[in-house]
């Protein structure tokens, strides 16, 4: 098996962080910093076709799994906190129902255990798009995506992932083509027989409609001790868009 690429801040009790769909480690620096501030050791990974991990055809939730337990074996972590958001929430939930004897309390943040249908189309059309060989500029990426996505946010997240393969040359880091071709594997529920019975968190955005009220009992069902907590003043993105009070509730949740 292949390693996943990480950023690794701190030392103590290891919590291991996995972003969402289109994003990377980067995303988490900030809080990945905080956490490792207070007595953590801190692994903020890129999931398979994202980041700076490697490139593979084989993209699904057991994939994802599987590429978490190597990774923790790699580093020789037996037992860990785990967290993870929207594509990577998926994946720390599948792996705590499939190796719960890994996990000391899991961290779920804006999605629940039920299928999502495909809503990624928009931005993975734009994206397909931009042609990055004739690319000279971030910039310019960013006038083409503008055409199709208005929200200067939503761009900027997405434009992270350029960066300079050589001098002149601009290239996306994660892999968009296998991204765009296996995007209703993004949307996939957790197996509808698993639950997993240690200390979990579920954080949700109140201006996010990943997960509602009539999700709980599904919340319930497969993470019997969950709490549920709401993140004011955000959306989809809550880690960015209220990191103090993130922190806040994780924290809390990670001490007790």
């Amino acid at each position: 098996m292949q390693l996943l690429h990480s950023q690794i801040f701190g030392s103590g009790k290891p919590l291991l962080i996995l972003h969402g769909f289109l994003g990377m480690s980067d995303n988490w620096k900030r809080l990945g910093n905080q956490y490792a501030e207070n007595g953590y050791e801190v692994h903020s990974i890129d999931q398979r076709n994202h980041g700076k991990s490697f490139h593979s055809e084989d993209f699904n939730y057991d994939f994802l799994v599987e590429d978490l337990k190597f990774y923790m074996s790699h580093h020789k972590i037996e037992k860990a906190i785990i967290l993870g958001h929207s594509m990577g929430g998926k994946t720390v939930m599948q792996f705590a129902c499939t190796y719960p004897e890994m996990v000391e309390k899991l961290i779920v943040a804006d999605i629940a255990p039920k299928y999502y249908p495909p809503h990624h189309q928009i931005i993975l059309d734009s994206l397909n798009k931009i042609d990055v060989k004739s690319l000279s500029s971030r910039n310019e990426a960013d006038a083409i995506l503008s055409k199709y996505i208005t929200d200067f946010g939503t761009r900027q997240f997405l434009l992270k992932n350029l960066y300079w393969v050589e001098k002149g040359k601009l290239g996306f880091r994660f892999n968009l083509p296998v991204l765009s071709e296996r995007m209703e594997e993004v949307g996939e529920n957790i197996n509808s027989t698993d639950n997993y019975n240690g200390p979990t968190l579920f954080l949700r955005g109140d201006q996010s409609e990943y997960i509602s009220v009539d999700d709980y009992p599904a919340i319930k069902r497969h993470f019997p001790h969950a709490i549920i907590k709401t993140i004011d003043n955000a959306g989809h993105w809550l880690h960015a868009q209220n990191p103090k009070q993130f922190f806040e509730y994780s924290f809390d949740f990670m001490k007790s």
